[in-house]
């Protein structure tokens, strides 16, 4: 096996939360009674952080610092309370990495959601899994592509750059390896349309659950 630690993105990659997402724009765009979106318009938002999926959501002309500070702050509330109400692994995931557990290898998680939020998802749907590190946006670490996170992540797992792979669904999680300097898995059942992710020039793409374990695991 030519990786021994795998570092994952969350959302569109291990779980599909566009759902929840979405509600927790729509239900802060609806307290300031302005436009709302599509399902598919969420998809192209997301990618870059809480931050900056709320500030896209918002009229141009209302994205002031303040303005997309204060519909975080609305977001969170929301978003923190309902944030697996429309969310779910997708199929195969959940068999995957345990599979990947009980092969040895180690297994992360590097996500833009802020921190919080990622650690409740993977407390809650993968309560099963010894993770070596999970991280999502935290205060002093800057966001992917910016490879701080995934260095720190090869630290704890005692891997070279040679024995470690990113596995994500945007261009930004393809940047992001190439930044750290490893190998980069882009599955195309995420957020992305496969245009993005070919053109990001991947090491590998994938199109289901099992050609990523057959890549991982052979």
């Amino acid at each position: 096996m030519k990786h021994r630690v795998i570092i994952f993105d969350l959302d569109g990659t291990l779980l599909n939360t566009i759902g929840d997402l979405a509600a927790a724009c729509e239900d802060m765009l609806r307290k300031r009674n302005l436009p709302q979106h599509t399902l598919a318009e969420y998809t192209s938002f997301v990618g870059n952080g809480i931050r900056n999926l709320v500030k896209r959501s918002l009229p141009e002309q209302l994205r002031t610092d303040d303005y997309v500070e204060q519909a975080k702050a609305d977001f969170v509330e929301y978003y923190t309370h309902n944030i697996h109400n429309n969310t779910a692994p997708y199929e195969g995931i959940t068999e995957l990495l345990a599979e990947l557990q009980s092969a040895g290898v180690k297994i992360a998680v590097a996500s833009n959601k802020f921190h919080e939020g990622t650690l409740q998802l993977i407390n809650y749907f993968f309560p099963n899994i010894e993770f070596i590190a999970v991280y999502g946006n935290r205060e002093g670490y800057p966001l992917k592509p910016d490879a701080q996170l995934i260095e720190e992540i090869m630290r704890i797992g005692g891997a070279t750059n040679s024995e470690c792979v990113m596995v994500g669904d945007s261009a930004v999680d393809i940047q992001t390896a190439h930044n750290a300097g490893i190998d980069s898995i882009a599955v195309s059942w995420g957020f992305r349309l496969m245009e993005e992710l070919e053109q990001a020039n991947p090491t590998h793409i994938v199109g289901s659950v099992k050609e990523l374990r057959e890549l991982l695991l052979g």
